[in-house]
């Protein structure tokens, strides 16, 4: 069963190794680890349901109090301690988009507001349960989970919106076929889920955003069905696609998504290049995405993430051994890493592997083979565990993400870290910070960070810790000219910050849609616009 507090199944036990601690006691500090509340002890806390008792919904407690939260650090700090707030009254399981409707239909007649539920790993407050006098009911897709059609003539794939990343794959192996869309909540995140908050995938160089993905759609919704896409193109006014992508469930519920997908490549290859600094590998990835090169992916990781990322996963041997091969080859004792995706046919592969290299040697740049890049592979959605680890160890750990053109994107990195450094200064704490770039693109790129720091005793000031390290981080974004979310969505976290990127007029079209699609107002309020 899934962990009901953190990431993964019950009973895994991450840790971190000697190394790794040692290396936090010098960044951040010695720790303490806090005691975690038990199951028993939320389920003692949760109230009690609102909800009729002829109700047509769910309303056992732990069923209700385990679709209550997601991954954003006030969720994870709830879960923690046990303080999780509100529960919706009651959770529709439904297996089918006509039961999905029907649950919908359930919830209007009793007045109440709607939470969808795929598969819980936001981490910007989707599932937040709002303080109301209406009740609140989940709607978990998670039963619709299954490939409903597959296209082969037109390489189109049709899944209930509630299948996560995993089912989405071996499904469509077993005809021969990928979707390729790989977040590093793939093991949990769900079809839907990437839809309505614009997802993007480790491999999205080769693949495509869930945008270029996301091919038709159908929602039920307030005011009944709507049918989006279909067509391989339209100059049919606007493209109501649009509408659903990033709608964090203000329109109704996407209950199936056709996608778009591919034959499974011939072949995949990740390489390692360490480069002597940062400058010289930025010019590399940019020159190598603008030149077209059939790439998979680009990730490169700042100096201080290269030896962060490393040492947290017990590689310390390998630093080692990397530190006095690079300065052999003139690059440096603080390099950053790139990892290369190189996916396709067999022929294909190798000529983008030449031509990509070509670049990076250009730049300075020293080629470490595929050992890295198969252990990065072998380890590539073992994040979110990491996180285990470190609470375990008394750390607290949250990110923040942005995309910006390639002229602002040193500015906007060092803003980021250095406002997060701040942050808790005048409480005499320290933050580690370190950045990779996660997505290129010709015009620019992502920048991902991550920050790590003492966790307090108490819920109460744990959360005011992470009050003030995202207020400043967000502010940073806004101040450089970034997006406030490349990757997560907006949810609660980021809503305060999203006028200052659509600007006043595009928030009154934001909501004026909503108002259409649900006049009512029970649609996911207070997600995605205040």
């Amino acid at each position: 069963m899934r962990s009901w507090n953190g990431w993964g199944e019950e009973g895994r036990d991450d840790t971190l190794t000697e190394s790794a601690q040692a290396f936090l006691l010098q960044t951040v500090g010695a720790a303490t680890p806090t005691r975690d509340a038990t199951l028993a002890d939320a389920l003692a806390a949760a109230p009690a349901s609102r909800l009729p008792a002829n109700t047509p919904f769910e309303t056992a407690p732990e069923l209700r109090l385990r679709r209550a939260r997601g991954q954003s650090f006030p969720d994870w700090i709830a879960l923690r301690y046990g303080r999780l707030g509100p529960l919706a009254d009651g959770v529709a399981l439904p297996g089918s988009h006509e039961e999905a409707a029907q649950a919908l239909a359930s919830a209007q007649k009793l007045g109440a507001i709607v939470i969808p539920y795929g598969g819980g790993t936001s981490v910007v407050g989707h599932l937040q349960v709002p303080a109301s006098d209406r009740p609140v009911v989940n709607i978990s897709l998670e039963r619709m989970n299954r490939l409903l059609d597959l296209d082969e003539t037109s390489l189109l794939a049709r899944f209930g919106a509630g299948t996560p990343g995993p089912q989405v794959e071996a499904q469509l192996a077993q005809r021969g076929y990928l979707l390729g869309h790989f977040p590093q909540s793939y093991e949990y995140s769900t079809v839907g889920g990437w839809v309505v908050t614009r997802s993007s995938g480790q491999q999205s160089l080769r693949y495509g955003r869930i945008e270029q993905l996301f091919a038709a759609g159908r929602l039920a919704t307030p005011r009944g069905e709507l049918r989006v896409g279909g067509h391989p193109a339209s100059s049919a006014g606007p493209d109501l696609r649009e509408c659903v992508l990033g709608s964090e469930g203000r329109l109704g519920l996407l209950s199936e998504a056709t996608l778009r997908v591919r034959k499974l490549p011939e072949r995949e290859d990740f390489h390692a290049v360490f480069f002597p600094t940062w400058d010289t590998g930025l010019e590399a990835v940019r020159l190598m995405v603008q030149a077209d090169i059939p790439l998979s992916m680009l990730r490169m990781s700042n100096p201080v993430e290269t030896e962060t990322q490393l040492t947290l996963a017990g590689h310390e041997k390998t630093i080692a051994w990397l530190k006095r091969y690079l300065r052999l080859r003139g690059s440096g004792l603080k390099p950053v890493m790139l990892m290369i995706g190189f996916t396709g046919l067999n022929r294909d592969v190798l000529r983008s592997r030449r031509e990509a290299l070509a670049i990076a040697k250009q730049c300075r740049g020293v080629h470490a083979g595929k050992i890295m890049g198969k252990a990065w592979a072998a380890k590539r959605f073992y994040g979110p565990y990491l996180r285990n680890a470190l609470w375990r160890a008394g750390y607290a750990a949250d990110t923040a993400e942005t995309a910006i053109n390639w002229p602002q994107a040193t500015n906007t990195m060092e803003a980021i870290e250095e406002a997060a450094r701040q942050s808790l200064k005048g409480e005499g704490e320290r933050v580690h910070a370190f950045t990779h770039l996660s997505h290129v693109y010709r015009q620019g790129c992502s920048i991902y960070s991550t920050f790590v720091f003492r966790a307090a005793p108490t819920y109460e000031e744990n959360h005011a810790r992470w009050v003030k390290l995202k207020r400043a981080v967000s502010e940073a974004i806004v101040a450089n000219g970034g997006t406030i979310s490349h990757q997560h969505g907006v949810g609660i976290d980021h809503a305060p910050y999203l006028e200052a990127e659509k600007g006043p007029l595009g928030m009154d079209l934001i909501r004026a849609m909503a108002r259409e699609f649900d006049t009512q107002g029970m649609m996911n309020p207070g997600k995605l616009f205040l």
